[in-house]
């Protein structure tokens, strides 16, 4: 019967390996140049996000609306 205690330990290391190289991969260069965004840039982005989000929630409302009116009137 094998311990759950070495077993946790042994998953546990693979965990931390792969965390550990994990900036070394393809990602690597992603994670170097990546920052924390300034305040004038993520509200420029949240203000483009929610338009696009009222856009499509509009869009789906407008079309949910044409499938349930126009079969009526034929």
């Amino acid at each position: 019967m094998v311990d759950i205690v070495e077993e946790s330990w042994k998953i546990q290391h693979r965990i931390e390996n792969r965390a550990k190289n994990f900036g070394k991969g393809k990602y690597g260069r992603v994670l170097k140049m990546a920052r924390k965004p300034e305040n004038e840039e993520y509200v420029k982005v949240l203000q483009i996000v929610s338009i696009g989000l009222f856009l499509m929630g509009g869009l789906g409302f407008l079309v949910y609306w044409l499938w349930s009116v126009l079969p009526t009137y034929f």
